[in-house]
């Protein structure tokens, strides 16, 4: 049911067919729609997932400077990917941050003797778009000693020899394949 007609109930039943009251209904229904708008979308900057010009708020609390050149998508991913790095720094905590930033699976693999901490990105191919995001946000929160290294998943001929058709191949971006273009 509209505003208009919630409105129009409210009147005695001998004023709703009146042209004038649906005139002054129809007017006060469309401002109450307004403000239901207006309200649902100041609700919406309350959480990272539906913020939208509310994202520059969060980036300020969280720390994270503001570039409305990113897409949302990848702004909101660091702001999550922020808020899960607070705490004690463990191999879950590293994981769920690269993972929020990146948007897709990562394995975490420590390396100790070689004070190495290596992070590999698994479930797409090629460098991740937002990689400077992800080594920032991983640097602050990994100890200083550990040096933190990156390995990607490509295609390989192997994977694609007599799987895919040249048309499936063609449609394929180089930067996918080991070696590609970037």
């Amino acid at each position: 049911m509209s505003s208009k007609d919630e409105i129009i109930e409210l009147y005695p039943e001998m004023f709703r067919n009146s042209p004038q009251y649906q005139a002054i209904a129809q007017a006060e229904g469309k401002q109450f729609d307004k403000l239901e708008a207006a309200i649902e979308d100041v609700l919406n900057q309350t959480f990272i997932d539906t913020s939208t010009w509310g994202l520059a708020l969060w980036e300020k609390d969280f720390g994270i400077p503001t570039n409305t050149s990113k897409p949302i998508e990848e702004r909101r991913s660091n702001l999550k990917a922020k808020k899960r790095g607070i705490g004690t720094v463990k191999e879950d905590v590293i994981k769920n941050t690269a993972e929020a930033y990146y948007g897709g699976e990562v394995e975490v693999i420590p390396k100790p003797r070689d004070l190495e901490l290596v992070v590999k990105f698994i479930s797409s191919y090629g460098i991740p778009r937002n990689l400077d995001d992800v080594r920032k946000a991983l640097e602050e929160i990994i100890p200083a000693h550990l040096e933190l290294l990156f390995e990607f998943t490509y295609l390989l001929i192997k994977d694609i020899h007599n799987v895919k058709t040249l048309n499936e191949m063609e449609q394929i971006p180089l930067n996918k394949f080991a070696g590609g273009a970037f």
